[in-house]
């Protein structure tokens, strides 16, 4: 993917370009389930990219413990509060399939 996105991270004036591909600065995922793990962890969402209209990429922000938590949400050994789960799910799927 080669998609630079305006995005709010931590600037001076709340917003900076950032390359959404570069790895260093970025996690992303196609999958629905481990983002919305992501965001009850407390990582940050930075975009969700739409190009392809079939689906989402969800990109966060790079953080320490977010590949852990992945492999952790993918082997069943993630523990999150139910509600927490439904409610980031909810708040996901609007943002995906709003225009």
């Amino acid at each position: 993917m080669k998609n630079n996105s305006l995005n709010h991270l931590g600037s001076e004036d709340g917003y900076q370009y950032i390359q959404l591909d570069d790895s260093s600065i970025t996690f992303t995922t196609y999958d629905i389930g481990v983002s919305t793990a992501f965001l009850c962890a407390g990582f940050s969402l930075i975009t969700i990219d739409k190009q392809n209209p079939k689906k989402g990429l969800f990109v966060f922000e790079k953080a320490d413990g977010i590949e852990a938590v992945a492999d952790d949400y993918f082997a069943n050994r993630l523990e999150v509060k139910a509600r927490s789960y439904f409610d980031h799910l909810k708040a996901l799927k609007n943002m995906l399939y709003s225009k």
